[in-house]
């Protein structure tokens, strides 16, 4: 049995037979990384997705996250944004936990589709994305790729240890499943106080 125990908590792992390599798919809300040759693979609709590694020695990982609508958390929107920023500082720290240097580090960003019905007033997947691409200007973390906002849902595959990544788009007749979890996944932001501050080292 294969052991995960140095990677960040994610409950969805198996053995992905088309690329021939161990993989774990994450959902809204959930971050992993890893030191070794591991698939990780999320689906996006207004949801951003952030791929962080060490260039150098191939640690790396995956999270999934959103801001909350101000008017479900009754807090102004550029208050919600310490929801984005603690989803990328749990994912930057296990990396940096598992051995990667703070110097090394670049990232490739997904999603922020304009996908939900009811989200477009919020601009939901638009100020996901705007998020992502400000922390990690402010965290002189390099972006050398990203797929944002249009209106399409997307699946990335992510393999840290190169740093490769396959975008799939995926076609709006099949959204039902990505918008049921992100519209849950949005409620139980409504409902959740972020836990404490977390500090990059």
């Amino acid at each position: 049995m294969t052991d995960f125990s140095e990677d960040a908590l994610a409950p969805n792992l198996y053995f992905d037979r088309n690329f021939n390599i161990d993989a774990v798919k994450i959902l809204p809300g959930e971050y992993y990384a890893t030191t070794r040759p591991m698939l990780v693979v999320t689906v996006l609709g207004s949801c951003v997705s952030a791929c962080v590694r060490d260039r150098v020695n191939g640690i790396g990982g995956m999270n999934h996250f959103m801001l909350p609508r101000a008017n479900e958390i009754g807090e102004p929107i550029n208050a919600s944004a310490r929801y984005g920023t603690y989803a990328m500082e749990l994912l930057i720290n296990q990396v940096l936990k598992l051995g990667g240097r703070r110097q090394n580090l670049e990232a490739k960003v997904f999603g922020g589709g304009s996908v939900l019905r009811g989200f477009s007033v919020s601009n939901v997947g638009e100020r996901n994305a705007h998020f992502v691409r400000m922390y990690l200007h402010a965290e002189d973390i390099p972006i050398v790729a990203e797929d944002l906002l249009d209106i399409y849902p997307r699946k990335v595959y992510f393999f840290p240890e190169s740093g490769r990544v396959l975008i799939k788009r995926l076609r709006a007749l099949h959204n039902d499943t990505i918008m049921r979890r992100e519209q849950e996944y949005s409620i139980r932001l409504a409902a959740e106080k972020v836990a404490g501050d977390v500090d990059l080292f």
